[in-house]
C-alpha cells in the first residue's frame, strides 16, 4: 500500500514496484540488527516448566530478562535449559523484569544459539519452526542483539537492494536492538504515562555524513521501519543535522510530533494500542492512517510481522 500524505491518495502496488518509487539521490536507511534466539525454555528445580526471554546483555554473563512464571522465579531460583546451560535468577528490577546469570560449559553465544528459540511475537500463536530462523531475519542483518525483527525490512531482497543502488539511491545502515517493549501495548488512559523500555542504538559517522549530504543536496530520507525512525529522530541534533552517536533511547513518538530526520516511511501494519501504530499516525496523520487501515482490512492485507507493507510518501 502506498499512502500519499500530500494528496491523501491510497494506492495498491506490489513491493517489486519500490525500485521505481524512490528517486535517484534519495537514501534508504536500514536497521542492521540481528534477532538472536532469546527464548530459553527449561525446567525449575521441581521439574515444572519455565521460560526465560533474554532482553539485553549486561556483561559478565548477565542479562535482563522476562521470566515465566513470574511469581515462582524469584531471586535465587534456577532454571535448567539443558545439561550445558543453566539460568540463575539474581534480582528483580523496578519494572518487574529479572537480572539473570547464564552458566554454560559452552561459549554463551554458542549455547544460546544451540538451545534458544526464535522469539516470535506473542500474537503468532505457534512454536517457532526451522523456517523462522531465516524468515524472521532481514537479509542485511549483521549484529545480534534484538528480540524482535525490524519487520519492515523483511520485504527487502538482495535483488531489490541492488536495483535501488543501480538506480542511484543511497544507502545508510543504522543499528537499534529491538527490545520486548515493542510488544507492550499502551494500556494507560493517558499515553504520557506509558513507560518505554530503553533500547540501544548507534548511528555511525559514515551514515550521518551520507544522510546529511543527501538532505543538503535536496534528497529525501526513506526510513525502513519504525526502529529506524526512532534511531534517526534520537540522533538528530540541535544544529539541524544527524550526529554520529551511540546510546540508549526511550523516545516515544506519537501525535503530535514534528519529524526532523525522516521524510518517507516503510512500515508494516501494526497492532491496535501499540506504540508502533502511534508512530505511524504521527507521521501520516491520524485520519489518513485510520483510513488506510480500514482500506487494508477491506482489501485483505496481511497484518503484523509476516504481513504486508505500507509506504508513506509525500509531505504533510
Amino acid at each position: 500500500m502506498v499512502v500519499d500524505r500530500t494528496t491523501g491518495e491510497i494506492l495498491h502496488r506490489q513491493f517489486a514496484d519500490v525500485a521505481e518509487l524512490i528517486p535517484a539521490g534519495d537514501a534508504i536507511v536500514l536497521n542492521t540488527t540481528k534477532v538472536f534466539r532469546a527464548r530459553l525454555r527449561g525446567k525449575r528445580d521441581n521439574g515444572a516448566d519455565a521460560e526465560v526471554l533474554l532482553l539485553r546483555a549486561l556483561g559478565d554473563a548477565r542479562y535482563e530478562a522476562m521470566v515465566h512464571p513470574g511469581g515462582k522465579l524469584k531471586p535465587g531460583r534456577r532454571v535448567t535449559i539443558s545439561p550445558d546451560l543453566q539460568v540463575e535468577i539474581e534480582s528483580t528490577t523496578e519494572r518487574r523484569t529479572r537480572i539473570v546469570r547464564l552458566e554454560s560449559g559452552l561459549p554463551l553465544d554458542d549455547a544460546i544459539e544451540k538451545y534458544g528459540h526464535v522469539p516470535l511475537p506473542p500474537y503468532i500463536m505457534r512454536e517457532d519452526a526451522q523456517a523462522d530462523r531465516e524468515r524472521y531475519q532481514t537479509v542485511y542483518a549483521e549484529q545480534a542483539g534484538s528480540v524482535a525483527a525490524p519487520t519492515a525490512g523483511l520485504h527487502f531482497t538482495p535483488d531489490m537492494l541492488d536495483k535501488l543502488s543501480a538506480r542511484g539511491v543511497r544507502r545508510a545502515n543504522i543499528l537499534l536492538h529491538v527490545g520486548a517493549g515493542t510488544f507492550r501495548p499502551v494500556e494507560a488512559e493517558d499515553p504520557d504515562e506509558h513507560v518505554m523500555h530503553e533500547e540501544s542504538f548507534s548511528l555511525s559517522n559514515e551514515a550521518a555524513e551520507t544522510l546529511n549530504g543527501v538532505r543538503a543536496s535536496g534528497g529525501k530520507i526513506w526510513a525502513v521501519g519504525t526502529t529506524t525512525v526512532r534511531t534517526l529522530e534520537s540522533a538528530f541534533g540541535p544544529d539541524g543535522g544527524l550526529r554520529p552517536m551511540s546510546g540508549e533511547t526511550r523516545i516515544f513518538i506519537r501525535p503530535p510530533y514534528a519529524f526532523r530526520a525522516v521524510d518517507r516511511l516503510f512500515t508494516n501494519f501494526h497492532l491496535p494500542h501499540s506504540t508502533l501504530i502511534m508512530l505511524v499516525a504521527a507521521f501520516a496523520g491520524y485520519d489518513l492512517t485510520m483510513r488506510a487501515y480500514d482500506e487494508a482490512i477491506a482489501a485483505g492485507y496481511r497484518f503484523y510481522s509476516y504481513g504486508d507493507a505500507m509506504l508513506v510518501t509525500g509531505d504533510p
